[in-house]
């Protein structure tokens, strides 16, 4: 599933694509919106939610998508062949006189009242990215459910909104800890130290889709391609700290990376609720 940043630079390519051009192309491929036509309406933005996109259309509506794990926006320039996949996984085509937008494989794809936003979005904790980043109530809000394991705090959106598998992986070798770990077993400053580690790696990756985690190489402008996330798809190869492969294991319906020897806590074990 893409993270914040990933949502957040795929927003910015949709908003200059789109934004203050009048569409002259419209068609939303999910049997709900089929007959929508927004032809001849004005993009006014397209902003990043979380892992949410708003494109917000002239006349009060706003287009909701959301990438989950497969889907995706591909922008092209006018009469530019389109690469993004088979047609019949197309499910929406924005479109003006420079540019067309194609979504393809969108599990979420919504027509609505903009003043109707907050019944998708606001539910979502502080934005990593977003202007209503809020380190102290992302930090209170994972400490909420203190027998939470770590990495099941960290990916619900509820709490603070962006993060996802790879991050999550990531955040905790950074706090040497491992995802298992209940919250309220973290040492007092790890939360916010937490927070604003995931707000500076998201800032610091969202004007690329070149995730980096690790600081570059001594003496070099880049680490290869293999050394710049610290544990995540890296099962088996040696921690870039100490050396110990690194291992693989299921959480909460998903893959998590970890290295046993730098970070500390419970590993592999489900969740016992008191």
């Amino acid at each position: 599933m893409p993270e914040g940043d990933t949502v957040w630079l795929t927003a910015r390519k949709l908003h200059v694509a789109l934004a203050g051009r009048e569409l002259t192309r419209s068609d939303l491929r999910v049997p709900r919106f089929a007959t929508a036509d927004l032809t001849g309406r004005e993009v006014l933005d397209v902003t990043p939610r979380g892992k949410h996109l708003l494109t917000r259309i002239e006349g009060g509506l706003t287009l909701h998508s959301h990438l989950r794990m497969d889907g995706s926006w591909r922008v092209y320039a006018a009469g530019e062949r389109w690469r993004g996949g088979p047609s019949h996984q197309i499910r929406a085509i924005l479109g003006n006189t420079e540019h067309t937008a194609v979504g393809y494989r969108l599990p979420v794809l919504e027509l609505l009242r903009t003043k109707d936003e907050e019944q998708v979005v606001g539910h979502l904790g502080p934005d990593l990215l977003g202007p209503d980043w809020d380190p102290v109530t992302a930090a209170r809000n994972l400490l909420a459910d203190p027998v939470r394991p770590l990495g099941e705090a960290l990916l619900d959106q509820r709490n603070l909104a962006g993060i996802g598998n790879v991050y999550k992986s990531e955040l905790a070798f950074l706090a040497r800890v491992t995802p298992w770990l209940p919250v309220g077993d973290l040492a007092a400053d790890v939360p916010e130290r937490l927070v604003a580690t995931a707000h500076r790696l998201l800032e610091a990756n969202k004007e690329h889709f070149d995730r980096r985690t690790t600081p570059t190489a001594h003496g070099t402008t880049e680490r290869r391609a293999e050394q710049r996330l610290f544990v995540y798809g890296r099962a088996g190869h040696p921690c870039l700290r100490c050396g110990t492969p690194i291992r693989r294991a299921g959480q909460d319906d998903r893959v998590t990376y970890w290295c046993p020897a730098c970070q500390s806590g419970p590993t592999d074990q489900p969740r016992q609720d008191s």
